[in-house]
């Protein structure tokens, strides 16, 4: 019989293939995403140092007001804006984009494509 991979254990797998080609530094950090079921994160990490120089994710305040859910497209782009503007604030301007996985679609791409818009590149 043949046994089937959970997703999340495809996804780990995809991540880690992808982590042995991006690597934040400290002109160009890594925008990281992370999605849970109820929730997202992202992060903006210097890998040289291991550090987290700027994060946000759903549970903030910033993020949850206004919306009725946090794990949907619309809190993804309300995401995106919010991790943008505090990278903007700290001077990041360029990042590498580490899709954790994911499929670049629906709630990724909404981060993505707000975060461009609020003033990020990649």
């Amino acid at each position: 019989m043949v046994s089937k991979k959970s997703r999340a254990e495809v996804r780990e797998k995809k991540h880690r293939r992808m982590r042995n080609h991006l690597s934040g530094t400290a002109q160009r950090p890594r925008l990281a995403v992370f999605r849970s079921n109820n929730h997202m994160y992202a992060q903006i990490i210097d890998d040289t140092v291991g550090n987290t120089l700027v994060a946000a994710s759903t549970l903030e305040k910033e993020v949850k007001e206004g919306l009725d859910k946090t794990n949907n497209v619309d809190a993804a782009a309300k995401l995106g804006t919010v991790v943008a503007k505090k990278a903007l604030d700290k001077g990041i301007t360029t990042v590498v984009f580490d899709r954790g996985g994911y499929i670049y679609a629906g709630k990724v791409k909404a981060l993505a494509d707000a975060a461009r818009e609020a003033g990020l590149e990649f």
